[in-house]
């Protein structure tokens, strides 16, 4: 008993020290999501701090010397951990069964296939890494060697999506602060080159939405800035398609002002910016800018790298759309960095070849 007691008091001892460094490790978190959250570190330190968190925890549970309760969250750690391995172990047929779902209701374009192509890319892998593992003894050492650069390749890729992935969430819970002079809310294509899509219909009424509810908070109405120009199908910019959909819902045309010559999510930032320097005479202006929830991410990242004080507000997308939403968000995340990334893979791919040369050299000297 007294051996018991004492191991219940050094957890207990351990669980105040280390719920001192869980609570450091927040801070730091915190402080620097608040301070930029269109970084990509954020997701760094959000998980390092959430190990932590589950570390203490779990000293916690196990520390109250309860075998039920201990038992009882054991087994329900067990639970949540088995379903994970099973969602990613059948993510195949996840995101086939979401590609039937978009290929019923949406257009079949190359963006709406996304999981598609990911789920046969799965398959196929499965695949090779099967027939990989009956055959590797009939295969050159080398070329085992070779291969072995690829699976820390998936390992880099896997944990750079699971970082996007845990930036795009935290940027949902970004305070509000309903304070703003202008909201920017970013165009998308037009439907038959005139009508405003669900997808842009969310967009303008989230910040509609956002303006009433700061009008009712008793600040002044912002002016809203619809940005996007003119495509080579459509018969109107689709700042102007935005402005007049507005206008229907009830907006003050008094407080619109057009941005209708841009053509991408970064002169949407840069061409707003200039317009409401302009409209307000200075680069004081508290902004907002609204996008689609799995958007506003990336479209953060071009307002900082437009030099624009502002974050975003994420208007609701279709559950069924979100994942080949994601996956595009990613890949242009990925290329945006693409120096960074292809550096890290140029390393890999440089080990795997020294492991090459190495393997060579070894079976020339064993003869």
């Amino acid at each position: 008993m007294n051996g018991l007691a004492s191991y219940m008091n050094e957890l207990q001892g351990m669980s105040i020290y280390w719920g001192i460094i869980t609570l450091i490790l927040f801070g730091i978190f915190l402080g620097l999501w608040l301070y930029e959250p269109r970084r990509l570190v954020n997701g760094i330190t959000f998980t390092i701090f959430f190990i932590s968190f589950l570390a203490e925890l779990a000293l916690l549970i196990f520390s109250t010397a309860n075998l039920i309760f201990v038992t009882t969250m054991g087994i329900l750690f067990l639970v949540i951990v088995a379903i994970i391995v099973i969602t990613l172990a059948m993510m195949w047929l996840l995101l086939l069964w979401n590609a039937f779902i978009v290929w019923k209701r949406e257009s079949h374009t190359l963006p709406n296939m996304l999981t598609l192509l990911l789920a046969i890319f799965l398959i196929v892998l499965w695949f090779a890494n099967t027939f990989m593992a009956g055959h590797s003894q009939f295969l050159p050492d080398w070329f085992n060697a070779l291969l072995g650069g690829l699976p820390i390749v998936g390992t880099y890729l896997v944990i750079c999506s699971y970082n996007f992935l845990v930036n795009v969430l935290l940027y949902q819970f970004l305070p509000r602060r309903y304070k703003a002079n202008y909201l920017i809310v970013l165009g998308a294509g037009l439907i038959n080159g005139d009508q405003v899509s669900t997808l842009l219909g969310n967009r303008i009424k989230a910040a509609i939405k956002f303006a009433q509810k700061q009008v009712k908070k008793g600040r002044p109405a912002p002016k809203i800035v619809f940005s996007g120009g003119q495509g080579p199908d459509e018969k109107l910019s689709e700042a102007q398609a935005m402005a007049d959909f507005a206008i229907e819902q009830g907006w003050d045309k008094d407080l619109v002002l057009l941005e209708d010559k841009s053509r991408n999510t970064l002169q949407n930032m840069q061409y707003s910016k200039e317009l409401i320097q302009k409209d307000f005479g200075s680069d004081k202006a508290y902004i907002k800018f609204f996008s689609n929830n799995y958007h506003i991410f990336r479209a953060g990242i071009y307002a900082k790298m437009a030099h624009l004080a502002a974050n975003g507000v994420g208007a609701p997308t279709r559950f069924y759309f979100l994942p080949n939403a994601l996956i595009r968000e990613f890949v242009a995340v990925f290329l945006m960095n693409k120096k960074r990334h292809f550096i890290v893979i140029g390393l890999i791919a440089l080990f795997s070849l020294l492991m090459v040369i190495i393997t060579i050299y070894t079976s020339f000297v064993a003869k």
